[in-house]
């Protein structure tokens, strides 16, 4: 144990502080602070934006947090040959982890766009933030201890104390700061200012003493163009990001925005220009008028029988809502959607609005904004509520990780359990092409809860009209409690789905089919996305 009789002994340290020994080690403490918490904005940032541009959150989150702690080993490592010159490091580590951190953003959707792969870009920056901060606790608890020396114990707790503290307020700043009001790229950028004014302050101010002159000026320049890099590239920000959408998404991007829930772009669709797209996610979600086809699939067969009470999960687009008002024995629909502001460019924003039929308008549709797990999960409490004959799944694609759960066993219980006596639950069981394993892992999932199945695919050939450009095959799965719900077409189906078309689409999958059946998703064992 270090000797507790020299632990107020800064002079002879030979370390000149410009403010009381108390005071300094509260400053560097608080410089701990701010670089944790900056730090796991870092981290948090990769993980948001690999998951929006991959998909599968849980293996990107894995990814990138293994590499950064295996990358903060290192850095750790590294950090040992610096103990000499610690100030000086300290400031040079949290300059150059401002930068790296602070442009991670704009690299990571520069590469997507441009380039059409993010994944390297994104392990080599977790790769870099991770030796920085890696480095930062060797090089900080250096520094407090030249400014009071106490024993190892005590200074770990401290330093490790500021460290956590900081992190929890990075990761709430995040989510509830960062994210609404900046936005992903601005956020970073603004966290990387903050950054690299803490480290720079801390070191030039504070540790002055502790640095010769030309040390002095070679960090102020470097601080000091570290800082002007990352407000250039804030006020670069714009431009960037509407070059990047026109990379990946074409010239004419009319909305483009970061729900709470999901990326939003809506492109074209203005007289006599290019068809309407929206996109979620960066995933095709609707291609103009040839959309339709797909949504008829999953909502017609399923309104094959009796359909008074109708509910539909999902759908924000409209368009599933729209098929189901064709109906004018319909006589309420309950549209449950996650996202209130999908839903209010689905009734505001003419192309949208004009492809979905304005059916939210429509006087039979009460919307609920609300996930729709928990609300049906809710339906539990509310003794008086009355079943529904249809049930419409028009929800997020099964590949993203964080729809897991509306893919699960638990979901589809609940989903059956708010079923009519002949009632028929639809599905939009993800893209047909290459997912089988998928398609049929959600089948089981929805055999599993005491329904039958009647799976179909609605591919292009024969009988069927050719996909558009872009526009994946959909599989889906028509499910009831009394035995496989045949698949037909009620009268007044529109002309561009046939019965050719759909007895087509029952046979396309039956070639896939495993020998076995596959074990279901549940919450606690998700098989969704599956490969």
């Amino acid at each position: 144990m270090i000797d507790q009789r020299h632990r107020n002994e800064a002079p002879r340290l030979g370390l000149r502080l410009p403010v009381p020994v108390a005071a300094a080690r509260a400053l560097v403490l608080a410089a701990v602070f701010v670089c944790a918490a900056c730090g796991l904005v870092y981290e948090l940032e990769l993980v948001a934006l690999a998951s929006y541009l991959v998909g599968d959150s849980v293996t990107q989150a894995s990814v990138i947090l293994s590499v950064m702690v295996f990358a903060m080993g290192c850095g750790s490592l590294l950090a040992k040959r610096l103990r000499d010159t610690a100030a000086a490091a300290f400031a040079a580590v949290e300059t150059g982890l401002a930068l790296v951190g602070g442009l991670s953003v704009m690299v990571l959707y520069g590469c997507f766009a441009w380039f059409g792969q993010a994944t390297p870009a994104m392990v080599g920056c977790a790769f870099a933030i991770g030796v920085l901060t890696g480095a930062e606790v060797p090089l900080l608890m250096t520094l407090v201890q030249r400014i009071r020396r106490q024993d190892a114990g005590g200074a770990v707790a401290d330093l490790f104390a500021a460290d956590y503290v900081g992190a929890l307020v990075g990761g709430l700043a995040f989510p509830f700061l960062l994210l609404p009001h900046f936005g992903q790229l601005t956020g970073a950028l603004a966290t990387g200012v903050v950054n690299a004014a803490a480290g720079g302050a801390t070191v030039l101010w504070l540790f002055r003493g502790d640095l010769s002159r030309r040390a002095r000026a070679w960090l102020l320049v470097a601080n000091v163009l570290a800082l002007a890099l990352l407000a250039g590239a804030a006020a670069a920000a714009g431009p960037f990001e509407r070059a990047a959408r026109r990379a990946v998404y074409g010239g004419d991007v009319r909305v483009a925005e970061q729900t709470a829930v999901q990326e939003v772009v809506l492109t074209g669709g203005g007289p006599g220009g290019p068809r309407l797209r929206l996109y979620l996610d960066g995933r095709l979600r609707v291609s103009g008028s040839a959309t339709p086809r797909y949504v008829q699939a999953l909502v017609h067969p399923a309104m094959n029988g009796p359909h008074t009470r109708v509910l539909v999960l999902g759908g924000g687009d409209g368009l599933a809502l729209r098929e189901v008002l064709r109906y004018a024995d319909v006589a309420a629909v309950t549209s449950v959607q996650p996202d209130g502001e999908l839903l209010r460019l689905a009734r505001t924003d003419p192309g949208l609005s004009a492809l979905n039929g304005h059916a939210y308008a429509d006087p039979r549709v009460r919307v609920v904004t609300a996930d729709p797990f928990d609300w049906l999960r809710g339906l539990r409490g509310e003794g008086g509520a009355e079943p529904f004959d249809v049930i419409v799944a028009d929800l997020a694609d099964p590949g993203l990780s964080r729809s897991a759960k509306l893919y699960s066993q638990e979901f589809y219980g609940l989903a059956a359990r708010a079923l009519a006596p002949g009632g028929r639950l639809a599905v939009r069981a993800g893209a047909a092409a290459g997912t089988a394993r998928t398609f049929w892992t959600i089948d089981a999932t929805v055999r599993a809860v005491g329904l039958h199945t009647s799976p179909y695919w609605l591919p292009p050939g024969p009988g069927a009209p050719a996909a558009p450009a872009g526009t994946p095959d959909q599989g889906y799965l028509l499910a009831a409690r009394a035995g496989s719900p045949p698949l037909a077409l009620p009268p007044g189906t529109p002309p561009g789905l046939t019965p050719p078309a759909l007895r087509l689409a029952a046979r396309a999958p039956l070639p896939t089919r495993p020998s076995r059946s596959l074990p279901p998703s549940t919450l606690l064992r998700p098989r969704i996305p599956a490969s």
